[in-house]
């Protein structure tokens, strides 16, 4: 059982991300004590099915010895190097090269940060290099989607387009602009082929609105993690990398949650043959067995940087622990598994989630089900053809995270009534029929609110 001085000392002194702090002081903490697979137990002895895969990054599940190995070794041998003064490490240098092997296009630079969020905070300090050093220092402006997240970085959060990373930060600011997210489940009934041209169309009136010589860059989730996993349509992603060239406007992929296999092939990038000029990734990086992000940066745009000052001038942006060689040790392993079986395993099994999660499409409260591959959202709502979502004052959110825990099962459970799913790669068929039995048992608990 877990000792009540250590929920105190939570309660005293871990801030932690992303939630209400008051009303965190009065829950107190859940503890985690191990993992194994696709399971967690915690403190108190309670097995459950992680089916968020911590914060959609375990990709790998929990427990490889290789990785653990790999780490330790590397902890032996070399436990720190930085990269400034053109000092280096092997696991790094290694890691580069991967990375520039299985990016698409010219994604041949790898620049190490240590996660998702100083990875799009990278991206914007040198799209701002990249066009001074062009001569074109107007290019600044930013747009992103409605319902994106890219982070929460004083940057990267004003780019995020959901209102509790702007409330009482000051954000967004006067550089960062967004159009309306392609949500089919809720765009008007619109086709496929409509969202996508009205999709196309907002950016291009977007810049339009700002001018083409003031809009450096236009960035994307492939799919909308943190704005409910709102899957685009097939060919979105594509118009929207043909307009961007066409106005003359970087393209910039976020692929922090859905990089490593997490929608099937290595990077979503693949689904539609995409070739950014930045591509953002961390989580699955390492699935989460030790910090780590990275910006793959298009040879073009690294040529105009790297020329952009006299000889012997640095680029001024780093981090203490950019590519840390335990970190690198641990992804070169991890891609290792990936590519030894669970990419394959995550095309196969992804295609039996999405199945099996359409079967949800009975239940009365279950308004529409969506996915890429391991990645999904359950979306609630009380009348099925009106779309209405239940009240506020129903704590939705908070009933369902309770009751899933209660029933094995943790998930994302979203403020706006939406479940998110994201269950590790190394996930089986039955392990798939074990999570739906509970995820239905789970919003069965809801059916008060069917009137």
């Amino acid at each position: 059982m877990l000792s009540n001085s250590l929920i105190e000392k939570d309660r005293a002194h871990y801030l932690h991300p992303v939630v209400s702090m008051r009303d965190h002081e009065a829950r107190g903490v859940t503890v985690m004590q191990s993992g194994r697979g696709v399971f967690l137990t915690d403190a108190d002895g309670n097995e459950l099915l992680d089916g968020f895969a911590g914060l959609w990054c375990v990709n790998a599940g929990y427990g490889h010895e290789c990785v653990i190995e790999a780490a330790a070794e590397q902890m032996k041998r070399l436990p720190y190097a930085t990269g400034y003064f053109h000092f280096g490490s092997e696991p790094a240098i290694e890691l580069a090269a991967k990375l520039a092997e299985l990016a698409p296009g010219d994604l041949d630079h790898a620049f190490f940060t240590l996660g998702g969020s100083d990875a799009v905070d990278t991206v914007i300090r040198m799209l701002r290099y990249y066009f001074n050093a062009l001569g074109q220092p107007d290019k600044k402006h930013v747009i992103a989607l409605e319902k994106g997240y890219h982070g929460s970085t004083s940057n990267g959060a004003g780019l995020t387009a959901l209102p509790v990373f702007h409330d009482l930060f000051d954000l967004p600011m006067p550089w960062q602009h967004h159009i309306p997210s392609p949500y089919p489940y809720r765009n008007d009934g619109l086709t496929d082929a409509q969202i996508i041209a009205r999709g196309v169309a907002n950016l291009r009136a977007k810049v339009a609105e700002l001018g083409a010589d003031k809009v450096g860059a236009f960035i994307m989730e492939l799919v909308q993690g943190s704005g409910g996993v709102i899957v685009p349509p097939a060919g979105y992603a594509k118009a929207m990398q043909d307009t961007c060239r066409d106005l003359g406007i970087l393209f910039i992929v976020d692929e922090v949650i859905t990089g490593f296999g997490r929608t099937g092939p290595m990077f979503a990038c693949e689904h539609e043959g995409l070739t950014p000029d930045f591509l953002t990734m961390a989580k699955g990086l390492t699935s989460g067995y030790a910090p780590m992000g990275a910006v793959m940066v298009s040879d073009r745009i690294y040529q105009v940087m790297a020329d952009a000052v006299p000889a012997g001038t640095p680029f001024g942006h780093g981090f203490t622990y950019s590519g840390h060689p335990v970190s690198a040790a641990v992804a070169l392993e991890v891609i290792k598994l990936y590519e030894g079986g669970l990419i394959d395993n995550s095309k196969r099994v992804g295609a039996y989630f999405e199945t099996q999660l359409r079967s949800l499409l009975d239940h009365p409260l279950v308004g529409d089900v969506r996915a890429k591959g391991l990645l999904a959202a359950v979306e609630i709502v009380t009348d099925k053809t009106t779309k209405a979502k239940p009240a506020k004052s129903a704590g939705v959110a908070a009933r369902l995270a309770k009751a899933g825990y209660d029933n094995g099962l943790i998930f994302r459970a979203f403020a706006d009534d939406v479940i998110g799913l994201a269950p590790p790669i190394c996930i089986t068929e039955g392990e798939v029929d074990l999570l739906i039995a509970r995820l239905r048992a789970t919003i069965d608990t809801l059916t008060d609110l069917k009137g």
